[in-house]
């Protein structure tokens, strides 16, 4: 923690939990060069710490993200922050450790391709979503490759072409958010989902992480093979040994530190 600047987010770990908290008020928490480099550290952080099992990015203030910041990309092109997104996508997709998005408030452009880069969205009914990039002249094009993971493709469409307004229902629906609850639940429906995820054991998880993300444009027999030595490899594994036997002798195993509630 010594060697993580702070400046424009919070960090902390609790309850083998890393809580990220975007904190540049200023400009409503856009994706300024500075902001995205300590995200990315924080990740990096929160990968390297064993402590760590699960990664929740939330925020500060009525802005989860407002996007790129405009003053930065209409210089040059900004190819330094462009090229930082695409590390901060890249580096969530392939993180071992889920990563949750918690939003609050608004979420345009580039805090979107966040919130789909996630594992798991979760926004309250409040918050609201816009891809304004063509509003600006420009096109959502980086994050474009993880929206188009998530969202249906028709609906998809319909809102990068017209940069309008939508809420958390029709982002819920969309695909966009695993789900969106009234804003008094939002807290204890992200702590739950984290006591769930670490009830799992972290190699598995990492490894059902992986398997999600996997191209399945293919035959399904082929599929089925592809699968199969994947299996074989995880059910005879340490953890997976060490589970089985925790079951079948009625006692928790050892990643397990809850206290067992949570099934």
């Amino acid at each position: 923690m010594a060697a993580l600047r702070q400046e424009l987010l919070g960090y902390r770990v609790q309850d083998q939990v890393a809580t990220i908290t975007l904190s540049s008020l200023a400009n409503r928490n856009a994706l300024s060069k500075g902001l995205l480099r300590e995200l990315l550290a924080a990740l990096h952080v929160a990968q390297n710490d064993d402590g760590v099992r699960a990664i929740v990015i939330g925020h500060e203030g009525p802005a989860f993200s407002s996007g790129g910041d405009l003053s930065e990309l209409r210089e040059d092109n900004n190819d330094e922050g462009l090229s930082l997104l695409l590390e901060l996508l890249q580096l969530i997709w392939d993180l071992p450790k889920p990563v949750i998005a918690k939003v609050d408030g608004a979420a345009r452009a580039g805090g979107i391709g966040i919130i789909a880069t996630c594992d798991i969205a979760v926004a309250s009914t409040t918050a609201s979503f816009a891809f304004t990039e063509t509003r600006i002249g420009s096109v959502p094009a980086l994050i474009s490759a993880p929206v188009m993971r998530r969202m249906n493709p028709r609906e998809a469409q319909r809102l990068m072409l017209t940069g309008e307004l939508f809420d958390a229902r029709m982002a819920e629906q969309s695909g966009l958010l695993t789900n969106c609850v009234e804003p008094e639940e939002l807290d204890s429906t992200v702590d739950q989902l984290v006591k769930y995820l670490t009830l799992g054991a972290p190699g598995a998880v990492a490894g059902a992480k992986k398997l999600l993300h996997m191209n399945r444009d293919t035959d399904f027999g082929a599929d089925l093979g592809e699968m199969l030595p994947i299996s074989r490899t995880f059910f005879g594994a340490r953890e997976a040994r060490a589970g089985m036997d925790a079951f079948l002798n009625k006692r928790k195993p050892y990643w397990q530190v809850d206290d067992g509630g949570n099934q």
